[in-house]
């Protein structure tokens, strides 16, 4: 019999999440059943997602949302192997049981020199994101000027290295000097750091004076609200997420978008990354072969022990991470 951890959500966040809104507890899991298989995370991720998907999905009490790649220590199911790895959504939890559905093994090309970890940034459900992302909204061509915002977080900084593979110029903002120069190394061709620019609009126009062809956008917000003024004719926003709003508690108001988008004949789609789920040995593929090239280069901002998942948690929301925030337990 195994000891899980766990993290519930104590109270639903008003506002930035607080650590007294965690609370954290231990299970006694039950014997193995015929079929089933026992797993022990070995890291955990944390994503932006979670903040609203609480409030949609969660009620007080439940064990936060998310997914972690996790060892199999014990079996009961012929098709999962003792001391195999997979990625699994089993939310904040150090150990629990599986019946195999909705398990996903790593590739088999996982090669030894490669964190597993990227399985759940880079080469998981982030760099997914930005391929699936670009390729089927944006639809990108060669010669495009492509605008990301949060670009140097797990979505963001793989957005910005795929365009550049399909041909693209690159414009990055991010929210500290250190993120921008992260940026510039890996190839983006302008960057700049939002925080301290005097107008966004000027920051904008002076990185792609002709305008922008695709947008990115992770963030929503006054950036979004600025950033579609500056796009090209026929113009393709792709809406990945809204972090400058998920915290908020009064809501956001204007301006509003239906000028630009009807003048310069825009469109504007929101997604969400698992409906390319009977795609996702394509996408992953494809990501491990231009990581293994070095055409993808990746950062982990990795935080030790399971005990701090809200701290790394909140940090991650408050921009505190380089890339993919992981917690190792």
């Amino acid at each position: 019999m195994a000891t899980a951890k766990a993290w519930v959500m104590k109270k639903h966040f008003e506002g930035f999440p607080k650590l007294s809104d965690f609370d954290l507890r231990k299970i006694e899991l039950p014997e193995l059943k015929d079929g089933e298989i026992l797993l022990e995370s070995v890291f955990l991720s944390v994503d932006p997602y979670m903040r609203p998907y609480s409030k949609r999905d969660m009620k007080e009490g439940d064990i936060m949302i998310g997914t972690q790649v996790a060892r199999i220590i014990e079996s009961k199911n012929p098709a999962f192997v003792v001391g195999s790895f997979v990625v699994a959504n089993a939310g904040w939890r150090t150990h629990f049981i599986s019946s195999g559905k909705d398990l996903f093994a790593l590739p088999s090309t996982w090669p030894e020199s490669l964190p597993k970890s990227l399985a759940l940034g880079t080469v998981g459900m982030p760099g997914l994101t930005a391929y699936f992302g670009l390729l089927e909204v944006c639809k990108i061509k060669p010669g495009d000027t492509v605008l990301v915002n949060a670009a140097a977080g797990a979505v963001g900084s793989v957005v910005g290295q795929l365009a550049k593979i399909g041909g693209c110029k690159v414009v990055g903002c991010a929210g500290s000097d250190e993120k921008v120069a992260y940026l510039k190394k890996i190839g983006f061709d302008e960057a700049f750091n939002y925080k301290t620019v005097t107008s966004l609009e000027e920051a904008l126009c002076k990185a792609s004076p002709d305008g922008y062809d695709c947008f990115f956008d992770n963030v929503g917000g006054e950036f979004a609200s600025v950033a579609i003024h500056q796009m090209k004719k026929y113009g393709r926003i792709a809406v990945c997420g809204a972090i400058s709003m998920y915290n908020d508690t009064v809501p956001q108001k204007g301006p509003y978008i239906q000028y630009p988008m009807i003048f310069k004949e825009l469109r504007m789609e929101g997604f969400i990354v698992h409906r390319w789920n009977n795609r996702r040995e394509e996408g992953q593929k494809a990501l491990l072969k231009w990581v293994l090239e070095g055409k993808i280069k990746y950062h982990e901002q990795i935080t030790e022990g399971f005990d701090n998942m809200p701290a790394a948690f909140i940090g991650m929301l408050k921009g505190e991470n380089l890339g993919k925030a992981i917690v190792k337990v």
